[in-house]
């Protein structure tokens, strides 16, 4: 059987994509998330997660087609979200620090001690 090469050109795909598995409740169930093509870049879906876009995030996969792989991405998505939660002043949402909570492998909620100015030791 002959082959027929792709209708979507190879370099538009030459990067890794993520993609949301969303609960969106007991009537409408769970699905993945339709999604622009420009939107799966990781620092996009970092961004919408965080904005409210995604409400109830259950799990992010990753993949290359042209480089052939799959994998779950979600505690590495938690851990990124953590990080930026941690280091910035934007209230989280309950269902998000629940995502964290669930799926990071590293914790940020650790306070660190801060140098202050203008005491002695």
């Amino acid at each position: 059987m002959r082959s027929s090469p792709s209708i979507v050109p190879a370099d538009r795909l030459d990067r890794d994509i993520y993609l949301v598995f969303e609960d969106f409740g007991a009537r409408a169930g769970c699905a993945w998330r339709e999604t622009d093509e420009a939107d799966t870049d990781l620092e996009t879906v970092l961004q919408d997660i965080i904005s409210g876009q995604y409400a109830y995030p259950l799990r992010i996969v990753c993949f290359n087609p042209v480089e052939g792989w799959s994998r779950d991405a979600t505690s590495d998505v938690a851990d990124a979200l953590a990080e930026r939660a941690a280091n910035t002043a934007d209230e989280i949402t309950p269902a998000l620090q629940d995502f964290i909570n669930a799926n990071a492998k590293r914790r940020f909620d650790l306070q660190l001690a801060l140098p202050l100015r203008g005491v002695v030791r």
